[in-house]
């Protein structure tokens, strides 16, 4: 009998230490596609996540508290997705910032809202996102990039000015994003008095389109407009090049990586996307890009929006004195945050304030700005 009260009291005296211990750590994550075919920007919501925590901890955490960064992997897959999501809150994460594919991120947004996890998209722009939480009332779901409405209404714009009364291809991949994006871009054009000459769907996983060049050939197309990434934005440019289409390829922020350019090789060359102003020539970036770069890693695509929402959540938390979701919204919609990618305020659906999307396109394997 002595020996098992010895053992409690030894139990009980590890519990108390190990409690505050606990509790200093304050548990966030970042998830995306750590693998699979959109690796490339799981890589950069890492490394902005992972340069966030240690930036921020370095400087004495939150509210005295250190940040424990977990990484899950949903390659973009929304069964996966879910999965994580429940993993995330199982180990008692407070705060997600993820996911990158709108089809993952929708998803996964339902298990955080059940659990009280708060969660910033850098990247994920279908309406739904926010939208439908809205209508829902829930308090925990925000996205620091811009909407699709917003993107395609910039590229529908864009090519009514430069192609109206030339025939024009509007393509998707049947994608939340992909077909979210396709959509708002064709019912930019619809609205200004152009109609497309194709609207067609491939799959994300499609490697060969012959066949479709071949359609798009015969209809003259001028302009080709893609929702859909990089990979099949890649091979759909370099095998119209090779089958005589030049037509240009347009797409959105998904061409945002460097992986675009490898992909197509000098085919590439004019092919155009919509994103925010580039936020490496911030003023506010500066520091965290020359320490990015001094690591030997450039901070491409949504590597500094990853960063941004990490330093949101901490901004909000220091705001609100607690990590308590309710409170911690609350700071979300009442205050402003200076990051990296400029000050950002959220609206009451959840959505980023702040700046709209351009056009780029692609030269000598780099993103320019086109201005307008």
């Amino acid at each position: 009998m002595k020996r098992i009260v010895v053992l409690a009291v030894a139990a009980l005296a590890a519990a108390l230490a190990a409690g505050p211990a606990g509790a200093a750590e304050l548990k966030v994550a970042v998830v995306g596609p750590i693998t699979g075919e959109y690796a490339a920007f799981g890589e950069q919501m890492r490394r902005g996540a992972d340069m966030a925590v240690k930036d921020i901890n370095a400087r004495g955490g939150v509210l005295g508290r250190q940040l424990k960064l977990y990484v899950g992997d949903d390659a973009c897959d929304p069964k996966q997705a879910v999965a994580v999501a429940n993993e995330m809150a199982n180990d008692g994460v407070l705060f997600v910032d993820g996911h990158y594919c709108s089809g993952s991120s929708i998803p996964a947004s339902a298990v955080y809202n059940e659990n009280g996890i708060l969660e910033i998209s850098p990247a994920s722009t279908n309406p739904a996102f926010t939208d439908d939480p809205a209508k829902k009332g829930w308090n925990d779901i925000f996205r620091i990039c811009g909407r699709d409405d917003a993107q395609g209404r910039v590229a529908g714009h864009y090519i009514v000015e430069h192609y109206k009364g030339k025939p024009v291809a509007i393509l998707d991949d049947k994608s939340a994003y992909g077909k979210g994006l396709a959509d708002e871009t064709k019912k930019a054009m619809n609205a200004a008095g152009m109609q497309e000459a194709m609207d067609e769907s491939t799959n994300a996983d499609d490697k060969d389109f012959s066949a479709l060049i071949s359609k798009m050939k015969e209809a003259h197309i001028a302009l080709i407009y893609l929702g859909g990434y990089h990979t099949e934005a890649g091979l759909l440019v370099r095998q119209a090049h090779e089958q005589g289409l030049n037509a240009p390829l347009m797409a959105g922020d998904a061409l945002a990586t460097d992986e675009f350019w490898t992909i197509t090789g000098p085919a590439g060359e004019g092919s155009l996307m919509t994103f925010p102003p580039e936020p490496r020539n911030m003023p506010t970036a500066q520091a965290v890009v020359k320490e990015f770069r001094a690591q030997g890693y450039e901070p491409e695509g949504y590597t500094l929006f990853t960063y941004a929402a990490m330093q949101v959540y901490a901004q909000a938390v220091a705001l609100a004195k607690t990590d308590k979701l309710d409170e911690v919204s609350k700071a979300m919609h009442g205050h402003k945050f200076d990051t990296v990618i400029g000050t950002v305020g959220f609206d009451q659906k959840g959505d980023v304030v702040g700046p709209n999307y351009v056009v780029y396109t692609w030269h000598n394997g780099q993103r320019v700005e086109l201005k307008q």
